[in-house]
């Protein structure tokens, strides 16, 4: 029996929502935000077999939120376009609004507190120009290498500590990661608050500022 139009775009759509509704493809789709990887490296960073990896990236490749090129033997894969990143983002602004456990999460992040609001793109970057803020990216050494921010300094959560003597402590410091479902800015920001230092987290992440067209740096700090 034939199928209307209507349940016929509503079965596309629902391709689409099955596409994200699995926490390992959602960080898959974070990693992916990130630049190109093989699925080696999506597994290492995700912390999936292979195998498994590979089975998330079909369901997302069906639902057209990814895309994928050979490289001799190895198959890469990248974000279909920048509208998948705004869909991720959209899923977190419902979540964030509408679920209590989200925000009870979040202010478990803050260590309890109310957490500062963040940082506009458009703030930072004319705070960039006058040189009045520190810029600090909390992703893992090899995200920062293959792009950040021009003048942020690069250190994880486990190294924060070492560098807080570095830190102006009159400046106010603005952390950023992943994008929209990276916790680690929060996390950051939470740390810096303790030590009595004045910091906040960026609005979005790397991909966000990239997607604007705004200056994306390559290499070692």
């Amino acid at each position: 029996m034939s199928i209307s139009p209507k349940t016929a775009l509503l079965e596309e759509y629902a391709l689409v929502a099955r596409g994200l509704a699995a926490p390992a493809r959602l960080s898959l789709l974070e990693q992916l935000a990130q630049g190109e990887r093989g699925v080696e490296a999506l597994a290492d960073k995700t912390g999936l077999t292979i195998a498994n990896c590979s089975q998330h990236l079909q369901q997302l490749r069906r639902a057209a939120l990814v895309t994928s090129r050979r490289d001799g033997k190895a198959v890469i894969y990248r974000l279909t376009d920048a509208r998948t990143l705004e869909l991720m983002d959209l899923l977190r602004v419902v979540a964030e609004r509408n679920l209590a456990q989200v925000e009870r999460i979040l202010r478990g992040l803050s260590c309890g507190e109310d957490a500062p609001e963040p940082v506009s793109r458009e703030e930072l970057a004319a705070r960039i120009a006058e040189g009045s803020v520190t810029v600090l990216d909390v992703r893992p050494a090899d995200e920062y290498d293959a792009g950040h921010i021009p003048g942020a300094l690069n250190a994880t959560l486990a190294q924060l500590e070492h560098i807080l003597p570095t830190l102006a402590p009159d400046s106010e410091i603005v952390a950023y990661c992943r994008g929209p479902y990276c916790v680690y800015a929060h996390q950051a920001v939470a740390t810096l608050r303790h030590h009595g230092l004045n910091a906040r987290r960026l609005e979005g992440g790397l991909p966000e500022w990239r997607e604007d067209g705004r200056l994306v740096l390559t290499g070692a700090g």
